[in-house]
């Protein structure tokens, strides 16, 4: 398992890089923006870091964040993200949005933190997740 990045949602992406990169001396390694699902994805890491990085997340539709809402998620990297998920559901965790793409899954933490696992390349489309519907928020 790798730690990918954690995802903050923002609602000043100025502002927020003013804080992140003049303030904390993060750089903008790459940047997407997704016209259909009206966001902006900014990923920041630390000079000379190649780990984890932040992953500003900037919605274009004006929206309040309440209840920890502005902190979207943690993400891992796996190598076999069926396994991990067989694994995790037979502890009894929820598999909140099951891996039917064979590459993203989201878990839940105990106190609610959202986890993204990301497979590592991808693997073809399996039951029982293929066919598993999304449970709660992810």
């Amino acid at each position: 398992m790798k730690y990918l990045h954690t995802m903050v949602r923002v609602t000043d992406v100025d502002a927020s890089l003013k804080f992140y990169c003049e303030g904390l001396g993060l750089e903008e390694v790459r940047r997407s923006e997704n016209e259909k699902g009206r966001y902006t994805l900014i990923f920041l890491r630390a000079p000379g870091d190649s780990g984890g990085e932040v992953e500003l997340t900037y919605n274009w539709d004006p929206e309040e964040y309440t209840g920890g809402r502005n902190f979207g998620h943690l993400a891992y990297r796996v190598d076999d993200i069926y396994a991990l998920c067989q694994h995790l559901s037979d502890l009894g965790i929820t598999i909140n949005r099951p891996p039917r793409d064979g590459r993203m899954a989201f878990v839940r933490s105990p106190d609610g933190v959202s986890v993204e696992l990301i497979q590592d390349g991808t693997l073809p489309p399996a039951e029982p997740w293929l066919s598993m519907p999304n449970t709660g928020k992810w």
